[in-house]
């Protein structure tokens, strides 16, 4: 066997044995992951607790993957900066997969379909499909998709940006805007609890949620669609989208 052949199995020796020490290093260390948990029934807070979909689908993931998850709470402005920052390892709050956040954040498979969609207050005949936005206050979410989208698609509406997602609903609620552009999930599961808002069956997009990871951990989006294809395979997935989402 000549050097030059010695020399290479043993450097790819190294790399596998690195390889399997990241793996082994990784296995039992806690998964930093960044939310805002304000955005029910994906992810909120009730009785000083997060809970919600995207909540236990990383907490069953993570226990796929071995890892305990440590959660990062931050505005949904500062989840992709945040991990641009390192300050987490994974960002998870319904978080549309866009091209303009992929070329900064890698993505792992889409683990859920939503959208945006339009909700107005029940009785509200002004508003009755989304051309009808123009002209009038639109509540949405500062950092979201939604800001842009309707920046671009419905130049004629008056954007009234707020930081959280209660405010935004709350703003069609006390008839200080017109409609809020969001989620699907959210839109629907407010409309529901609270009562007196009805959301448009015509949706604005059609797009997926997909779970944000720092660019300098590849390992680690191959692992969490390991762990999603795991779930998915053992029924888990499934019945965690029943209990959030029953009439799915």
């Amino acid at each position: 066997m000549t050097i030059r052949r010695q020399l290479l199995i043993a450097g790819l020796g190294t790399v596998i044995a690195s390889a399997a020490g990241l793996a082994h290093a990784q296995a039992g260390t806690p998964l930093k992951v960044g939310t805002d948990a304000t955005f029910p029934p994906m992810e909120f807070v009730e009785s000083n607790k997060r809970t919600g979909f995207d909540i236990e689908l990383v907490e069953a993931m993570g226990k796929a993957m071995g890892r305990p998850i440590e959660w990062v709470d931050i505005d949904f402005k500062g989840l992709i900066p945040g991990l641009v920052s390192r300050r987490f390892d994974m960002a998870v709050s319904a978080i549309y997969i866009t091209d303009e956040r992929k070329k900064v954040v890698d993505f792992t498979e889409p683990y859920y379909a939503g959208g945006l969609v339009v909700m107005v207050k029940d009785g509200n005949g002004a508003i009755a499909k989304p051309a009808d936005l123009a002209g009038k206050k639109v509540s949405v979410q500062v950092g979201t998709k939604s800001v842009n989208f309707l920046k671009e698609k419905y130049p004629q509406a008056q954007l009234v940006e707020v930081e959280k997602n209660q405010e935004m609903f709350n703003l069609v609620d006390i008839g200080r805007a017109d409609a809020c552009v969001t989620g699907k999930p959210a839109a629907y599961q407010y409309a529901r609890t609270k009562g007196g808002l009805k959301v448009l069956p015509e949706q604005l997009t059609t797009e997926e949620y997909g779970m944000a990871v720092r660019k300098d951990l590849p390992e680690l989006t191959k692992a969490a669609n390991e762990a999603l294809a795991r779930l998915k395979a053992d029924g888990t997935y499934a019945k965690i989208v029943a209990k959030w989402f029953p009439s799915k």
